[in-house]
C-alpha cells in the first residue's frame, strides 16, 4: 500500500529503523530528538546540509520556548530578542498597534535548525544530509525508503517536509491536484538586513496581494520576509526587483525599509507554489507534522512554534505504538484527533485573516474596523496562537 515507482534490482537495503522521518526542519528535527532519548533508532533525511537559510518569518511565539529548553536548546543563553508589540500596516500606511498577549522571540532558521541537527546526532540519531526521497512505500506493517540506488526499512515514517514536496505530487495529495486559486499559489522571498527597528516589534506590512513582516533575530540582524501571489510576481515580469520596487514600496512603511536598510544577501531566499488549502494529517500511514500537514497564513506568526508543538502530539503517540502498548491505528486516529483539536481552529481562523488583507480596499477598510476595538484585535490573535506546550 502506498505510492511507488519500478523496483530497482540494484537497489541496496539497509538496516531497518523504528522512525524513518523525511524533512530535518524544526517538526523533523525536534521529533528525532523526542524518540532518540527515548532509545528509539531514528533517521532523518534532509535535502539540504546545515547550516542553510530558508524562506520563514523568524519569529517563534513563546508559546514554544519551555519545550525547546527541555530539548536542550540553550535559548536563555543566546541573548535573542524578546518581541511583545504588533504592529500591522495597510497597503497606503495606515497602522494598528497592539501587545501581544504572549509575546515571542526572534532567531533565525539558520542557526535554530543546524543547532537541533547537532543535538540530535549528538544522542544517536541517524541525520543524512543533501538527499532527495524518490519513493516511500507500506508493505508488510514495514515502509520502505528509497533514495537512489538505497533503500532503508522503517517501522513508522513521518512526513516532516514542509510546504511543498516532489514527495506531496507523487502521492497526489489533494491540495496539489487543486487548480490555482486564492489559497495555493502563493511565492515567499527572504533577506536578513541591517536596520533601525524597535527589537521589541514585529511589523506585518500590508501591499497589493501580498504582505511584508520583519523582526529581529540574533546577532542585531532582521528577517525581512514577504509573500505575494504568483500572479502578482508575473505581473511585473517575473523580477523580484521590479516588484519590490513597483509594489511593495507604494506602502510607505515599505518604501523606508527598502530604501534605509543593509542587505546582508546578495540573492534573496525564495520557495514558489505555497498553499494554504487543507492538507491531511495522515497519507499512506504516514504522520504529517509541521507544515506538511497544514500550513498557517505567516501573517499570524506561528507556523514554527505548530510544527514545534505537532512534533510533541506526534512522539506521545509514536512512543506508545513502538513500545507495542497501542496498535497503528490507535496511533494513527489519536495523532489526528490530537492534531484537529489543537490547530484545525487556528488554521481556520488563519485562512479568515488571510481573506481580509491583499485588496488595498479590504485592508484599509479591515483596519480601520479594528482599530476602535483593540479587545478584537487581542481575540484575532489569541485564536491563531496556543498556550505553552
Amino acid at each position: 500500500m502506498g505510492f511507488q515507482v519500478a523496483h530497482n534490482s540494484k537497489m541496496t537495503t539497509q538496516q531497518t529503523y523504528d522512525v524513518a522521518i523525511v524533512g530535518g526542519g524544526l517538526a523533523g528535527l525536534c521529533l528525532s530528538i523526542q524518540l532518540s532519548r527515548q532509545g528509539h533508532k531514528v533517521i532523518v533525511f534532509e535535502k539540504n546540509k546545515y547550516p542553510f537559510h530558508k524562506v520563514c518569518g523568524e519569529y517563534i511565539s513563546f508559546e514554544c520556548w519551555n519545550f525547546l529548553e527541555e530539548l536542550g536548546v540553550p535559548l536563555s543563553d543566546w541573548d535573542l530578542p524578546h518581541i511583545m508589540q504588533l504592529t500591522v500596516s495597510s497597503p497606503s500606511g495606515r497602522t494598528i498597534e497592539h501587545r501581544l498577549p504572549l509575546g515571542g522571540f526572534g532567531i533565525s532558521r539558520y542557526k535554530l535548525d543546524a543547532y537541533l541537527a547537532n543535538l540530535s546526532r549528538s544522542i544517536g540519531t541517524e541525520i543524512i544530509e543533501e538527499t532527495k526521497i524518490d519513493n516511500i512505500w507500506f508493505n508488510n506493517s514495514s515502509f520502505h525508503v528509497q533514495y537512489d540506488n538505497e533503500m532503508y526499512k522503517a517501522k513508522q515514517v513521518c512526513g516532516t517536509f514542509g510546504k511543498r514536496s516532489n514527495l506531496d505530487i507523487k502521492m497526489k495529495r489533494g491540495f496539489v491536484q487543486k487548480k490555482p486559486n486564492k489559497l495555493n499559489n502563493y511565492i515567499g522571498v527572504k533577506y536578513h538586513i541591517k536596520t533601525n527597528f524597535p527589537s521589541n516589534r514585529i511589523a506585518l506590512h500590508n501591499f497589493d496581494d501580498g504582505y511584508c513582516g520583519i523582526s529581529k533575530i540574533e546577532d542585531d540582524k532582521y528577517c525581512l520576509c514577504y509573500l505575494t501571489t504568483a500572479k502578482n510576481l508575473k505581473r511585473c515580469n517575473n523580477s523580484i526587483p521590479e516588484l519590490e520596487e513597483k509594489i511593495l514600496r507604494k506602502n510607505p512603511h515599505l518604501n523606508k525599509i527598502f530604501s534605509e536598510a543593509e542587505f546582508l544577501y546578495n540573492l534573496p531566499e525564495t520557495i514558489a507554489q505555497i498553499s494554504f488549502d487543507k492538507k491531511t494529517q495522515l497519507e499512506h500511514h504516514m504522520l504529517m507534522i509541521g507544515d506538511a500537514a497544514g500550513m498557517i497564513a505567516p501573517l499570524c506568526g506561528n507556523g514554527m512554534s505548530m510544527a514545534m508543538h505537532g512534533s510533541k502530539i506526534a512522539f506521545e503517540q509514536i512512543h506508545p505504538f513502538l513500545q507495542g502498548k497501542i496498535s497503528r491505528n490507535e496511533m494513527e486516529k489519536a495523532y489526528q484527533d490530537k492534531w484537529n483539536e489543537h490547530f484545525k481552529t487556528r488554521l481556520t481562523t488563519g485562512r479568515l485573516i488571510q481573506g481580509m488583507f491583499g485588496k488595498r480596499w479590504i485592508t484599509n477598510s479591515f483596519i480601520n474596523a479594528l482599530n476602535p476595538f483593540p479587545n478584537m484585535v487581542e481575540k484575532l490573535i489569541r485564536q491563531t496562537h496556543g498556550e505553552p506546550f
